[in-house]
């Protein structure tokens, strides 16, 4: 049973975020497969996939030596200024100042940047885009996980996305454009944000009231946060972007 005040943030946290990844890497790797056929894509992501567990294993147990407060910390900065990219980027994107993803323009401009060129030309896209995105992810889950012991929630958060995506993907042989991919990267922004702060806050000897019940505190100070600055810098309706 999850605990709901450690556990279930950090799966819902590495779940919303992988889904986006995962997401964008999709739409190449369909792209890949649309234009050169499925071996291409498949062998260019099956080789990511590789060198992605090449490198989790290698990386892996070394994060056990690193002494916890230290990790803890590395991992709070890091998260935090992750965290704080990706909700500025969100509420910049709500408030009509960035122009929003969007996942079909992406599989446009895929295909034509890979129409007419060799299979292990698309087969290479393939691999970078599952290698990028499959890092992001790999980062999401440890940096979420590591700080305090949830990695297998985080990790399950991370496979459930991946699964739905390609299961949905595969049967529309289409690109995800419904995702809701702006909304998920706010909240994405709001969970790692809150989760670097208190991390790093701890770290530093910082002891939070409420203990880890905090984190919906510093969860919901940085919506509210994302939100207002969203409004502050909102272009007015037909504004050009």
């Amino acid at each position: 049973m999850l605990d709901w005040s450690t556990e279930a943030p950090a799966l819902i946290a590495a779940f919303t975020a992988s889904l986006v990844e995962v997401v964008e890497a999709f739409t190449i790797v369909l792209v890949v497969a649309t234009l050169q056929g499925w071996r291409a894509a498949i062998l260019g992501t099956a080789a990511a996939l590789a060198v992605l567990a090449v490198i989790v294993a290698v990386l892996g147990p070394m994060i056990g030596l690193v002494p916890f407060h230290l990790l803890q910390l590395v991992i709070g900065v890091l998260l935090l200024l992750f965290g704080a990219g990706w909700l500025r980027k969100a509420s910049l994107r709500a408030a009509g100042v960035v122009a929003l993803h969007d996942e079909t323009q992406a599989f446009a401009k895929g295909n034509a940047a890979l129409s007419g060129k060799d299979a292990w030309i698309g087969g290479l896209a393939a691999f970078k885009a599952v290698l990028l995105e499959g890092l992001e992810v790999a980062f999401i889950v440890v940096a979420v996980g590591a700080g305090h012991g949830t990695v297998i929630p985080a990790s399950l958060g991370a496979l459930a996305a991946c699964i739905i995506v390609l299961v949905v993907g595969a049967l529309l042989h289409r690109p995800l454009a419904r995702v809701p991919e702006n909304t998920l990267k706010f909240g994405v922004g709001v969970m790692l944000t809150a989760f670097g702060t208190f991390w790093t806050g701890e770290a530093l000897g910082v002891a939070w009231p409420g203990a880890d019940l905090m984190l919906l505190v510093l969860a919901a100070i940085y919506l509210g946060l994302g939100l207002l600055m969203a409004q502050i810098v909102r272009r007015p309706e037909g504004a050009h972007t």
